[in-house]
């Protein structure tokens, strides 16, 4: 388990990533100055999905392949004519 931990906060950056990252700092650093919960909220939220590789930014949104459903699709399938 924390091996998978570890691959997924190491591996996988890429430009969205690390934009949400800047993003959660940047909220967190105005959050802080300003005293407001609202933007310390979506630090928050631009932190942990800039951290874990969460959301629906880029490439994290596609389904990884499955090979059994795609087997799945290509069985012949026979009709009958019904009258």
């Amino acid at each position: 388990m924390q091996n998978s931990i570890k691959n997924r906060l190491l591996s996988g950056w890429h430009f969205m990533r690390v934009l949400r990252l800047v993003f959660g700092v940047v909220f967190a650093i105005q959050a802080v100055i300003m005293k407001d919960y609202i933007i310390g909220l979506m630090s928050v939220f631009f932190l942990y999905q800039g951290i874990t590789n969460t959301g629906c930014c880029g490439e994290t949104c596609t389904r990884k392949y499955d090979g059994a459903k795609e087997k799945a699709k290509n069985e012949v399938v026979s009709f009958e004519e019904v009258k």
